[in-house]
């Protein structure tokens, strides 16, 4: 789970970390009144779970009460990475001496935490990732153990020669720690991290991610969530017991079982399709889930042509044939599919397709083939 920034600086806030006190608004009525409780100047920044905020002008200066109004109404309502700005975070303006980066998050190679940090901090720090690595600082972090003090102290040093600039950063190091771990996150991130002409270390960014799977754990941040559209549909199929993740792609891939799904995904990409998700109905007989499954689909706009690949052990192609007619009866698409069909009741299941005008097919790269091909306008569909 993606959290915004006023969130995350909420969440850095009860740890101890030193972050900006902005205000969060969302009608432009309340830019003024929110911009004198802060102070001029401040910043008008994008609430959004993207990054790129900056560059695509979500953050702006101001001065006066009226650039205040003007950035604002720019900003609410514009589209930032696919996300609509619904927020701003109205945030006071600071003395900055220099940008650094923290952050922590897995190093799926060592699997296991790992610290990173950089004296280049701001908005180019992918550039600099890419550019000059050797600017970052990778310390891994044993889990059992945290980052403890003196390994916090090492890396402030390389960062602030200065003795109190360094205890001050490696003490936020250490409560970035903290949080990270007490929240099961699986980011936690300082970009920037600035060093203000008084001083003084302050975080003025702030962006987390929460591991899903976890969140049972901790009720109070499932509150915070703030879902997209295509997070809502996820967290409704997993509800309702299936596997949804919205792709790119154009080809829907309706399927039972996760390896199943995953070897649906790889063929189709293998022969030169691109699927629009990862959509696994589970493994019991239930038409109920086909039915919602193709209207997940449906309402897909990237979606040009459905593939329905079921193998059938727990799952009956039976259910799995009456859920789709029953699906069909229902929807208004015009949308073309292909159904592979094979396992238990097979047969049964080809017999009411075939009473409802579907052909089914028994082999998967048939199947896969046939659906890019209707993708592109090449064929007609079931």
């Amino acid at each position: 789970m993606k959290l915004e920034e006023f969130q995350a600086k909420a969440l850095y806030g009860r740890y101890g970390i030193p972050v900006s006190q902005g205000i969060v608004i969302s009608t432009i009525d309340d830019a003024v009144a929110a911009a004198e409780k802060v102070g001029l100047p401040v910043v008008v920044k994008a609430q959004v779970q993207a990054g790129g905020r900056g560059k695509a002008g979500g953050v702006k200066l101001a001065k006066t009460h009226a650039e205040v109004l003007e950035h604002t109404a720019c900003i609410l309502g514009m589209t930032i990475k696919d996300c609509v700005v619904e927020r701003v975070l109205i945030d006071p303006a600071v003395s900055i001496a220099g940008e650094y980066y923290v952050g922590i998050t897995v190093d799926r190679r060592t699997k296991k935490p790992v610290l990173m940090a950089s004296a280049s901090g701001g908005v180019d720090i992918e550039k600099v990732a890419a550019e000059t690595p050797e600017k970052i600082i990778f310390h891994p972090i044993r889990a059992e153990l945290g980052l403890r003090p003196f390994e916090a102290r090492q890396i402030a040093f390389r960062l602030f020669p200065a003795k109190e600039k360094a205890m001050a950063a490696a003490d936020i190091l250490v409560r970035l720690w903290r949080c990270y771990d007490g929240t099961d996150a699986t980011l936690a991130e300082i970009n920037p991290l600035v060093e203000l002409t008084d001083g003084s270390i302050l975080a003025i960014d702030a962006k987390m991610v929460l591991d899903d799977s976890a969140l049972f754990l901790h009720p109070d941040l499932e509150e915070m969530r703030i879902a997209t559209p295509d997070e809502e549909k996820e967290i409704e199929a997993r509800h309702l017991g299936l596997s949804y993740v919205r792709l790119d792609g154009e080809i829907g891939c309706m399927v039972n079982g996760a390896g199943l799904a995953m070897a649906t995904m790889d063929v189709i990409k293998h022969l030169g399709g691109t699927p629009a998700n990862f959509l696994d109905i589970g493994g019991s007989s239930n038409p109920d889930k086909v039915v919602y499954a193709m209207k997940l689909l449906v309402s897909d706009s990237n979606v040009k042509a459905i593939f329905i690949n079921v193998f059938g052990g727990i799952t009956r192609c039976d259910d799995v044939a009456r859920g789709l007619v029953c699906a069909l009866e229902q929807l208004d698409t015009h949308l073309p599919f292909v159904v592979r069909l094979t396992g238990t009741n097979e047969e049964e299941g080809r017999r009411i397709l075939a009473d409802a005008g579907i052909h089914a097919t028994s082999d998967m790269t048939e199947g896969a083939r046939r659906a890019i091909a209707l993708a592109r306008g090449e064929g007609a569909g079931a």
